[in-house]
This record gives structure tokens, C-alpha cells and sequence, in this order.
């Protein structure tokens, strides 16, 4: 009897510890995954280029196990719709441009891209590929579009297609290729 009594008594712990051991994954798992800071020697996970040096808002994959930085919000989005990086669990941020400047976008304005209100078609300089201003506030985005040019999307409205149809697209590469030392 006793012997019965010492077995089910560590089964019994073993079942607890797992259920600890399960509870702390799942705390791990619902843990916020926040944005991060920019820094000077940050290179775009997409093209390698120093992200530092080009105006506009940028963008950045905060997972679990990193964080991915891009230069812009049109290299993040077309990195974001290749279809194996859509099952990621990642959470993305932009910057919030109604409350930053352009030409150096401040991290205190990081915000969740998939709420942003986006302008697409502006003929404000940016990184390379097309040029998406990103806002909190609709009203601030509605503001630019009428300022600048351009229509106001939302984060679902983005595809390929708006990606390439931006004005940025269109943008002189030579702009880029002096970024980059070329």
C-alpha cells in the first residue's frame, strides 16, 4: 500500500509542476511585444541599408524572439505580405508622423501599424520603393493627403499593387543609390 501511496503522490506532482510549468507558458506567450528603439548603425532587415539615413517613418516586426527594422513603411508592408511572414507572430509598428518630424521620426511615436491611417501617392522623399506616410489620427492623415497629394488607406487596403503604384515608386534611384555610396 505504501508503495501505491509514494506513486501516486509524484504523479501527482509531476501533473502539478507541468500545470506550473504550462501556466508560465502561456503568460510567456500573451508577454506584449513592444517597439524598440532606432539606432544610428540600424540596417533594413529588407535591403541592408542604414536605416538612419533616409527621412520618413520607418517600420519594425517586434517577435517573440527579435525585432526586424526596415527602413521605410513600404519595406516593411512588402516584406509583411510575402506569405510566410504573414503567419509570423509578429506585432508591427510604425511611426506616427502627426506627432513626429519627417527627416527624423521620433521612436516616442512608434505605433501599431495594423490601426495606422496611411497616405500613399505624396510626393514626399522617403527610403526606396514607394513613400507611405503613416498616422494615428485619421484627421492628420486626411490633412496630408490633402497638403500633398495622395489618398488615405488603411492597413488592409495595402497590397502589391499599392506598393508599386506610390509615387515614391517612381522616385529617381539615384536619390537611393547616393544613400547608399553608389
Amino acid at each position: 500500500m505504501n508503495a501505491l501511496y509514494v506513486r501516486a503522490s509524484q504523479a501527482l506532482v509531476a501533473i502539478l509542476l507541468l500545470g506550473l510549468v504550462g501556466c508560465n507558458e502561456a503568460e510567456q506567450t500573451e508577454q506584449a511585444l513592444e517597439p524598440v528603439a532606432f539606432h544610428a548603425d540600424d540596417e533594413c532587415h529588407v535591403c541592408g541599408m542604414v536605416i538612419a539615413d533616409f527621412p520618413g517613418p520607418k517600420g519594425q516586426a517586434v517577435e517573440k524572439g527579435g525585432v526586424r527594422k526596415f527602413c521605410s513603411t513600404a519595406e516593411m508592408l512588402g516584406w509583411w505580405l510575402q506569405p510566410e511572414n504573414r503567419v509570423l507572430n509578429a506585432k508591427l509598428y510604425v511611426h506616427d508622423m502627426g506627432g513626429s518630424s519627417w527627416d527624423q521620426p521620433d521612436d516616442e511615436y512608434l505605433i501599431d501599424a495594423t490601426s495606422a491611417y496611411y497616405v500613399a501617392g505624396t510626393g514626399l522623399k522617403g527610403a526606396m520603393g514607394a513613400v507611405l506616410a503613416t498616422f494615428a489620427e485619421e484627421a492628420a492623415a486626411q490633412k496630408l493627403a490633402a497638403e500633398q497629394g495622395g489618398r488615405v488607406l488603411r492597413f488592409e487596403e495595402i497590397d502589391q499593387s499599392v506598393l508599386q503604384q506610390s509615387s515614391g515608386m517612381h522616385q529617381d534611384m539615384s536619390d537611393h543609390n547616393a544613400h547608399a555610396g553608389h
